[in-house]
């Protein structure tokens, strides 16, 4: 029988806050698992929609970063059973186009989750008699989802939810684009622009990959006090020449940069944060059409390198369960990354905060 689920639900444009209500969650399908939320993160990717920033196909079921129980599995499901811990991938891989058969599953070119709906085309969450659209086919802001199979990846149990909801998005993307985009060795020098949510995970996986100096940029004191909690060794107050600021640490510049807030003005600071032959990684997603400006001749002639990440290049059936056991090992402090906590009933006091700059994350629980 289909479940009736609350939801935090998005009517559309012009509509910045969430109305809570019930939608209706089908059985799960051939392929599919039905799944209850233990927790999910309120992440700046849902704020650009509320904000207008993002388009989305309305009413949207928010929320992207998302961990749970399994209550039960469609027909030809094999990885899944009824209570497994899982957690999920906002982009869902097609499992069959070229970029999925050569292991690059953050590229797949057959995916449907940036339409909020399963591979079939279709939603499994209904409004009234009216479609619902699970954002980027999760949903996590209802206390029940169905996804596609390969879009809950079984973890260890002895992980809490709230933890497991943010690797789901926040720390893949922050550990994963210093592992696998930008492969830092250790010993190499490091910028990290913006120390908010995924920032502070750039910040860890600097850590833990040996990373020397790690500089952490922001406006906000409170910010930098956290970003060295989690292993910077230097912060700037980001000021006009952030480059000047940079090689005051570095002398010549850092190796690596990365732009962790997704504008377009401190993106265009990047490069001369960096020594010649550094590499310069856009983390950060900005609203829709936002250029940039970048003297070319100057950056080619130091060779000097620009690298777009997208969930750093993250492998989610190999990658969440390595980083939930680097948390069990005691090398990921991810608790430490929750400052608050709530009900599904104040979620719209969740993005109050964020909005006002609050720092560390902010998790709903279930």
């Amino acid at each position: 029988m289909p479940t009736i689920a609350n939801a935090a639900v998005h009517t559309g444009a012009g509509e910045s806050g969430l109305e809570l209500t019930k939608v209706t969650v089908k059985d799960p399908g051939p392929g599919q698992v039905l799944v209850r939320m233990g927790a999910s993160g309120v992440c700046g990717s849902d704020r650009h929609v509320l904000d207008g920033d993002w388009s989305m196909p309305s009413p949207t079921v928010m929320g992207h970063e998302g961990a749970g129980t399994v209550e039960a599995v469609g027909e030809g499901v094999t990885t899944l059973s009824p209570g497994d811990h899982v957690i999920m991938t906002w982009f869902y891989p097609c499992q069959q186009c070229s970029n999925c058969q050569q292991g690059k599953p953050w590229v797949c070119t057959g995916s449907r989750a940036d339409e909020c709906v399963l591979p079939d085309g279709t939603s499994a969450m209904t409004l009234g008699d009216a479609p619902a659209y699970p954002y980027l086919a999760v949903g996590s802001m209802s206390e029940y989802t169905v996804v596609p199979e390969q879009a809950a990846i079984k973890i260890p149990a002895d992980v809490p939810f709230d933890v497991a909801a943010l690797i789901g998005c926040s720390v893949a993307t922050g550990v994963g684009v210093v592992i696998n985009d930008a492969e830092v060795k250790p010993g190499r020098s490091a910028v990290v622009i913006g120390a908010g949510g995924v920032g502070l995970c750039i910040i860890m996986g600097l850590a833990l990959a040996g990373a020397n100096p790690i500089i952490a940029v922001d406006v906000n004191q409170e910010s930098l006090e956290l970003a060295r909690k989690f292993g910077a060794t230097h912060t700037i107050i980001a000021g006009e020449d952030l480059g000047a600021q940079v090689r005051e640490v570095t002398e010549t510049g850092a190796d690596y940069v990365f732009e962790a807030i997704g504008r377009p003005q401190s993106i265009a600071q990047m490069p001369a944060c960096l020594t010649s032959g550094g590499t310069a990684v856009i983390v950060g997603l900005p609203p829709e059409d936002s250029p940039f400006q970048l003297d070319a001749l100057a950056f080619a002639e130091s060779g000097k390198k620009l690298l777009g990440s997208n969930y750093g290049s993250t492998i989610p059936a190999r990658d969440f369960p390595l980083l939930a056991g680097l948390y069990l090992n005691g090398k990921l402090p991810l608790d430490e990354l929750i400052t608050h906590r709530f009900g599904l009933d104040r979620v719209n006091e969740a993005f109050t905060l964020m909005r006002e700059g609050a720092r560390g994350r902010s998790v709903i629980v279930f």
